[in-house]
């Protein structure tokens, strides 16, 4: 469904990305992880085009998106879900949730993404986007691009700092929208939370793609984990 190669990413002289490869299967869940500045979320802004300078390929259903406006790309079918979370703090639940406009059909309607996320129903119509609690805040901005019908969903770090509950909630979501038919790719530093979700892990080094391991291999790959995260 995603094919990165080559990619090459820049904050003004700064060159952060160096060659970047890596797929994403339609219907997997794939992690990237690394230390800060490994480059994890550059590559999801280069993705979506939302870094000053890119160059090499990322191909969505063979589709080339280098080159394409961030709107653009939205409506192919890719979305963000972005480690601020970007919620409109004087909207209600349900008007953040109303926002984004629906790309394609096959999204989830506001009740289901209230069945999905309980805590949201409760607070749909009286919270706006600025009483909500972190976990509240990161629950909107899934569920906010879950109605847009776009069926490869980017999460940077989703559970960074949240209770250890609400991970675990976080976790039942991403199988839950897993098995309805999307695809994910998860930026995370938390490797332990991310053998749950997903089916394949790649590992990114002073932005480079340094290694590939199946999720049934993580285990008995931990050595080298810690090596690659300084854990």
């Amino acid at each position: 469904m995603l094919e990165v190669n080559g990619l090459n990413a820049w904050y003004g002289e700064s060159h952060i990305l160096h060659g970047v490869d890596f797929e994403v299967r339609e219907g997997e869940v794939v992690t990237l992880l690394g230390r800060n500045g490994a480059g994890k979320t550059t590559t999801m802004k280069s993705i979506m085009g939302l870094v000053p300078r890119r160059e090499g390929s990322v191909k969505f259903r063979g589709n080339e998106m280098v080159g394409l406006m961030p709107n653009q790309i939205a409506r192919a079918g890719i979305a963000i879900c972005p480690e601020e979370r970007g919620i409109f703090g004087s909207l209600s639940v349900t008007e953040n949730l109303m926002l984004p406009p629906i790309v394609a059909p096959g999204g989830l309607t506001v009740e289901e993404i209230y069945t999905l996320f309980p805590n949201l129903r409760e607070r749909a119509k009286t919270a706006h986007g600025t009483k909500l609690s972190g976990g509240e805040q990161q629950m909107l901005a899934i569920g906010r691009i879950l109605r847009t019908g776009a069926k490869m969903l980017l999460l940077d770090e989703p559970t960074e700092g949240l209770a250890p509950v609400i991970v675990q909630q976080i976790g039942r979501t991403i199988r839950e929208i897993k098995n309805r038919g999307f695809t994910v790719l998860l930026v995370e530093q938390n490797f332990r939370f991310a053998a749950t979700v997903a089916d394949r892990h790649y590992v990114m080094e002073h932005g480079k793609i340094v290694d590939m391991i199946p999720n049934h291999l993580l285990e008995s790959s931990m050595d080298k984990l810690h090596e690659y995260l300084g854990v």
